[in-house]
């Protein structure tokens, strides 16, 4: 029977022109990318050029050399996944890797015992009980626990944000970020008060309710020692001592510490009067004046 190259080839009949020879010495490796659509390149050229006809010795020889390149590539990565045939070079890395599998950690620190798969991310963790903070930014010198953490700070130099939403292609530095905003449209509120149920978009926000009901203030005055349970309230209060008036009047340029007593100012300007009497419908600018009002009518 004739071959491609010769009709005195006795080795037997070619394989068929679309099955490969490598195919069933190849093992499944990451490397694998299942598509034959690939440009041809240099690489490609040359495999073509062993399908086409050629002389008994260079045929011979090719065959050989695909018969040695995928005798290497099994020797290079013998260790496989028993779930999915995940190859690897080394057998501890197949071990390292069926841990995803079976959910061993057996990586445990020492001071929280929390357990982890892999020992590099147990000394990673470890850096939150020692302090170490071996990254540290080439622009301001802040430091950080992990590299991905100055990753993410850089761009705050670099002004780079590369998540984006959507919707309204709004730009954010983080991930996480993103996905906060993300409820913006959704309107989902996911974290809801276990004692009077009101929901919040954001956990951080939840957290901050909650010290409604537990009373706690963990924000307080270097001054005169006033507690308060959110940060910006404090920051809001620390103008009384500061005499700092961030917020002035575009009419007559007067200045407020806080922008709720700029709104209720500008109805000097605007003759708003959203708060009216219930008995003779008079109404009026603030509030207060309305309950200093109502004692004309309760004799109060």
């Amino acid at each position: 029977m004739e071959t491609e190259a010769d009709g005195d080839d006795c080795r037997g009949p070619e394989p068929a022109r679309n099955s490969d020879p490598e195919s069933s010495l190849q093992p499944k490796t990451e490397d694998d990318t299942g598509d034959s659509s690939e440009p041809d390149t240099e690489d490609s050229a040359d495999w073509k050029k062993t399908r086409e006809p050629a002389s008994g010795t260079n045929s011979l020889k090719n065959k050989h050399e695909s018969v040695s390149d995928s005798s290497r590539s099994i020797e290079n990565k013998p260790f496989s996944c028993s779930v999915y045939k995940k190859a690897f070079s080394q057998s501890r890395n197949v071990k390292a890797h069926m841990r995803i599998h079976t959910g061993e950690k057996p990586f445990s620190c020492s001071v929280c015992e929390k357990a982890f798969l892999r020992s590099e991310q147990l000394k990673a963790h470890m850096r939150i009980h020692t302090g170490e903070k071996p990254f540290s930014c080439s622009v301001c010198e802040k430091a950080f626990l992990r590299s991905g953490h100055l990753k993410a700070h850089m761009r705050i130099h670099t002004g780079e944000k590369p998540f984006s939403c959507s919707v309204c292609e709004k730009a954010f530095l983080r991930s996480g970020h993103l996905k906060a905003h993300m409820i913006s449209h959704t309107g989902d509120k996911p974290f809801s008060c276990k004692v009077c149920e009101k929901a919040f978009s954001r956990i951080e926000h939840l957290n901050t309710h909650m010290r409604i009901h537990t009373g706690e203030k963990p924000h307080s005055c270097s001054v005169c020692k006033k507690a308060f349970s959110q940060n910006i309230d404090l920051k809001r209060h620390m103008r009384i001592h500061t005499g700092e008036k961030p917020h002035s009047c575009s009419v007559c340029k007067k200045a407020f510490s806080r922008n709720i007593d700029l709104k209720k100012h500008m109805r000097i300007h605007t003759g708003e009067k959203p708060h009216s009497c219930s008995v003779c419908k008079k109404a009026f600018s603030q509030s207060g004046h309305l309950k200093t009002h109502m004692r004309v009518h309760t004799g109060e």
